[in-house]
């Protein structure tokens, strides 16, 4: 009896062990269900958390907090590298003087700065894509600071097209584009706003520079200036410092380029064929995530936006380089017409913040497009009033016009582009924008040098630079208009507005997921879609 017990015991036992390992199990189970859908939840929530952008579900943007450190940091970065080029005009006689060069010959120094700015956006893309906005930033100090030290040291004008053109504006763009990339990141609810008061940074060098700039050509000549600058410009790096990423790079969900082994394959020609075309696939994939081309050949609204940008740029910066050698040509002093950029860049300073509030309200929204346009078209025709004369009330007067409109003109660019794209496809689409921009603005000022050249006169610089800002200006409102009518039309009748996104075929070993930000996982709740970029 005592041994039937005891077997009835250790059976017991046995059973409730069993019982409890299945339960363990099935609780283990559920845990990994649960632990695979919270994967996968993230995997569509945005991927790998990356240092150009917020971790995809689990920190959103803080539209605020730290973000004021990198908006401040930004504002600077701003004021160091967009604003540069046009205060190169302060040393025009100079450079013309010292390599005894024309006047076109010598507007490619600014020309080539502001240009390898704008193109080298790809090539920004690919560091942030791989080392993060903070160490770019950085790289950029360094490379600008460099580029403006070794230009102090050039002996023929096609040296500084070199150091003070390449050198320096590639340092430009790496420390301009990512600030605006990671700003867009920290900021959703409060973007519009953010946007208005970084461009202050622009305003803010316009300001300050022209000043400093005066001061040290007055005490040490431009070599001396240009190795001065170039101390200047390594506060880039200061800035790059304080713009942390959102998260720290750690590795959750897919890669970001999957590259799996090759299946199995006797066949070597096979092999060589299939991986000529993994190669080729993974080129396009990289294409596509760094240059919008799906984008610009699918997003009307982008293409027109593009486009009506590149003409504008033609005309857009001329007019601050040539300011100065227009007045200095007709007697006034030097001092007075690095006065007028000053006053330009305070005008900037006090109309962009509350031009950033108002256009934040509720009622701008979707009519950004039309405000920027309508401000293109006043800061072109504002070009005209130099052609009444050089005096220094009629410059007062159009530095306080141009000021008044370009305020807007800066304050919404970016805005209306990150309203035109989705915000996960914003750094690759501002590549393309820059690309294209670096065109134009790499042939405006020598050709404007040419004019001025064969006519002998400024005046006919500010002509041409308004009727082409004003053209495009009104290429944009006009364009923006009839798409907003054909997407109602559209909707009236059932169809949708716009094609859809056309999917890029590569390899399957190659994937690229976008990160979206905070607004675009709003649209896509809304929408009921994912706004995941696999290529």
């Amino acid at each position: 009896m005592t041994q039937r017990n005891g077997i009835r015991g250790a059976s017991d036992r046995s059973l409730h062990s069993e019982a409890s390992e299945a339960f363990k199990g099935a609780n283990g189970m559920e845990k990994v269900q649960e632990a695979n859908d919270g994967e996968s939840e993230e995997r569509r929530s945005g991927g790998e958390a990356r240092d150009s952008g917020p971790a995809a579900g689990a920190v959103t943007a803080p539209d605020g907090g730290w973000g004021w450190v990198v908006l401040v940091a930004t504002i600077i970065v701003l004021a160091l590298t967009l604003a540069f080029p046009s205060c190169v005009g302060i040393y025009y006689t100079d450079l013309q003087n010292e390599f005894h060069a024309s006047n076109s010959e010598t507007s490619w120094v600014p020309s080539i700065m502001t240009s390898v700015l704008h193109a080298g956006g790809p090539f920004c893309s690919v560091l942030v894509g791989r080392f993060g906005c903070r160490a770019t930033v950085m790289l950029g100090g360094v490379l600008s600071g460099l580029g403006m030290a070794a230009s102090s040291f050039t002996r023929s004008i096609t040296e500084l097209y070199i150091t003070a053109g390449v050198i320096t504006g590639l340092g430009f763009c790496f420390s301009f584009q990512p600030a605006v990339t990671i700003l867009g990141h920290y900021f959703v609810r409060r973007r519009t706003f953010a946007n208005a008061l970084s461009s202050t940074g622009t305003a803010l060098g316009l300001c300050t520079l022209p000043f400093l700039g005066n001061y040290l050509h007055t005490e040490y000549g431009w070599r001396g200036s240009f190795l001065v600058l170039g101390a200047v410009l390594l506060n880039c790096c200061v800035c790059g410092a304080v713009m942390r990423p959102l998260q720290p790079n750690r590795p959750r969900g897919q890669p970001l380029m999957n590259h799996g082994p090759p299946p199995p394959d006797e066949d070597n020609g096979r092999k060589e064929k299939g991986a000529v075309r993994t190669i080729w696939s993974c080129l396009l994939a990289t294409l596509s995530k760094h240059m919008a081309f799906d984008q610009f050949c699918n997003n009307p609204r982008y293409c027109v936006y593009a486009i009506g940008i590149t003409w504008m740029m033609l005309g857009f910066v001329v007019p601050l380089i040539y300011l100065v050698p227009y007045a200095t040509a007709h007697g006034m002093e030097q001092s007075r017409a690095a006065f007028l950029l000053s006053i330009l860049g305070i005008v900037n300073i006090v109309v962009r913040p509350p031009v950033g509030v108002l256009f934040n309200l509720p009622w701008f929204k979707g009519r950004h497009i039309y405000v920027f346009a309508f401000a293109l078209l006043v800061n072109g025709l504002s070009n005209s009033i130099c052609s009444i004369g050089p005096g220094f009330s009629v410059l007062l007067a159009y530095v306080v016009i141009y000021g008044l409109s370009m305020s807007m003109v800066g304050s919404l660019m970016f805005t209306v582009l990150m309203d035109t794209v989705e915000m996960s496809r914003f750094p690759s689409a501002l590549g393309l924008l820059a690309i294209m921009e670096s065109i134009t603005l790499l042939i405006g000022p020598p050709l404007a040098g040419v004019l001025v050249d064969r006519t002998g006169q400024y005046y006919h610089v500010f002509f041409v630079c308004s009727a082409i800002v004003a053209s495009s200006a009104l290429f944009l409102m006009v364009s923006f208009y009839l798409l907003a009518k054909k997407e109602r039309k559209a909707l009236q009748q059932g169809q949708p507005s716009t094609p859809a996104e056309a999917s890029i075929e590569v390899a399957p070993g190659c994937q690229y997921r976008s990160v979206p930000t905070e607004g675009d996982k709003d649209k896509a709740s809304a929408n009921g879609a994912e706004y995941i970029t696999s290529v």
